[in-house]
């Protein structure tokens, strides 16, 4: 399985040949939702960074799309279609406050993709093999026990109330096979045809690193449908080049350019626009000078001129981000925290209460001029340039160091950086998306705990399963968090997705799983 066959590479490498070719001479044949390869219908999405990871449990990469591709292959106990929460391995489920616990009757029709019986045993050791081997997108400590009650009969017994246990447990552990991966003690370093022996609608063909490449073919055995496709096939893309791909019928999905929407969709294209579930955002270092004072964070804050960022980078298709990180789409928005409207004296003012004085321009403070390295992946570079211009006129100085996305992401998990740019999305799903990034270990997070107040009401947010007042207590924790401004969102942008129609995407209510904000839900793809 971690070799390419050797028709497939060929075709790789041959691609940009080929497409330049299809570019000059035109599609032969009409579109009809599909792409025909090898006699075989292939639905081909485009990607602009390639590579996420080995599409195992635990072999992805963690952010979004690396997810995506592992969840085409391993299933949940529950999904969600656009709107709501749908069986996949549990057929039917109910809650017992008074044990504080989930009860799942399962699916008799499943199979493992290798053939074995999915059942009961299963779902218990994939909860268990979670408190010794942690998996980034669930918390496995939460669980205090969990029992067979039946071959295809499970409970789940929580420590404390948990508000969000169907999306971020039920919905986004993939459950693993006991008979493979008992014998698994490094999760992360598996590979090979068994690790990737899910329950799910596709199986993996082929996948390259180094291209970026990911195929896959349809399950036809699957317990939920037949697969729409016969073939699902990831390659790497400029969003650029995929519109005219798109235009061209070379491919079925792809993130376009808002300036490339009005000419797809008079080309037959249908387009998605996203809702405001990602952010950019700027990543202060409070562990060291100077932003372990909060009002040089906060300067900075009155110094960035949000709404011209949307204007000037994002061509007004987006919106300035909220300081307390949720957007004004969420039902969990507080729209009561601090703007920080852009104002230069204002920042002035509180570099100058910091301790700085203004020389020559620029301030500084005990010899040393307020002069930040800013860490960028390429992407971010109008960003990166608008965001110095700005702060200078601030008189700050800004150095911007641009880095692959990953190097960016380990140096921010390593502390070694002063401000990065970056970004996230999860902010459409359920508000524990607050604690992954305020608290949580990851790189995607303040790791913040120096206010107490937010700390505790991070952690009895979670607990709080009556609607109102978990809504005050996470009103709450937006304002704080906004006031100590460990990291400043930007804007959210607005986001296109071009598709030929069939099988007709959508944006799930929420995000996928915990809240990933991509339009690539697997049910799509069921018949």
């Amino acid at each position: 399985m971690g070799m390419i066959k050797s028709k497939f590479l060929s075709f790789i490498l041959l691609f940009p040949v080929i497409f330049v070719a299809l570019l000059s001479g035109g599609c032969a044949g009409e579109r009809d939702g599909e792409v025909k390869s090898r006699g075989n219908a292939v639905y081909t999405i485009a990607d602009p960074t390639g590579d996420w990871g080995y599409p195992s449990p635990y072999g992805h990469y963690a952010r979004g799309p690396g997810y995506v591709r592992m969840s085409f292959i391993f299933d949940t106990l529950v999904w969600k279609n656009q709107n709501e929460f749908v069986p996949a391995l549990a057929r039917d489920w109910s809650y017992d406050a008074g044990d504080n616990a989930y009860s799942f009757t399962l699916r008799e029709d499943v199979k493992w993709h290798d053939g074995e019986q999915f059942d009961a045993s299963d779902v218990v050791f994939t909860l268990n093999y979670i408190k010794n081997h942690p998996y980034n997108w669930v918390d496995g400590t939460l669980i205090k026990k969990v029992t067979m009650d039946g071959p295809f009969n499970v409970s789940i017994y929580l420590k404390e109330p948990y508000a969000p246990f169907l999306s971020n447990v039920a919905g986004t552990m993939p459950i693993l096979p006991e008979h493979i991966y008992k014998n698994v003690e490094n999760p992360s370093e598996f590979r090979g045809e068994n690790a990737l022996v899910g329950t799910g609608p596709f199986k993996l063909l082929d996948y390259s690193k180094e291209h970026g490449t990911y195929l896959y073919e349809a399950n036809a055995d699957y317990y939920g449908g037949k697969p729409a496709v016969d073939r699902l096939k990831f390659l790497k893309l400029s969003r650029e080049m995929a519109a005219a791909a798109l235009n061209q019928g070379e491919v079925n999905a792809a993130e376009v350019p808002p300036e490339t929407v009005e000419s797809l969709e008079a080309q037959g294209i249908s387009i998605l626009e996203s809702p405001f579930q990602w952010n950019a955002k700027l990543i202060f270092n409070y562990k060291k000078a100077p932003f372990s004072q909060k009002k040089i964070r906060q300067a900075f804050a009155y110094a960035i001129n949000r709404k011209a960022m949307v204007d000037i980078v994002l061509r007004g298709h987006g919106e300035a981000a909220s300081p307390g990180i949720l957007p004004p789409d969420s039902p969990w928005y507080n729209p009561d925290v601090n703007k920080y409207q852009f104002n230069v004296q204002k920042a002035m003012s509180l570099i100058e209460e910091a301790g700085y004085q203004k020389s020559q321009g620029r301030y500084v403070k005990d010899g040393e001029a307020l002069n930040v390295e800013m860490l960028i992946a390429p992407r971010f570079s109008r960003e990166a340039e608008l965001l110095k211009e700005q702060l200078k006129q601030a008189g700050i100085q800004v150095n911007v160091r641009s880095l692959e996305a990953k190097t960016v992401d380990a140096r921010v998990a390593d502390w070694e950086f002063e401000v990065a740019l970056s970004g996230h999305g999860g902010l459409g799903g359920d508000p524990e998306i607050l604690n992954k990034v305020i608290l949580g270990e990851g790189f995607n997070s303040a790791r913040y705990t120096v206010n107490e107040e937010l700390t505790q009401l991070l952690a009895q947010q979670l607990f709080q399963t009556e609607q109102n007042e978990r809504e005050r207590m996470v009103h709450q924790i937006q304002e704080i968090y906004a006031e100590d401004l460990p990291s400043l969102s930007l804007y959210y942008p607005l986001s296109y997705w071009g598709h030929t129609g069939l099988p007709d995407l959508y944006y799930t209510n929420g995000g996928l799983a915990s809240g990933i904000p991509i339009p690539l839900n697997k049910l799509c793809f069921i018949q």
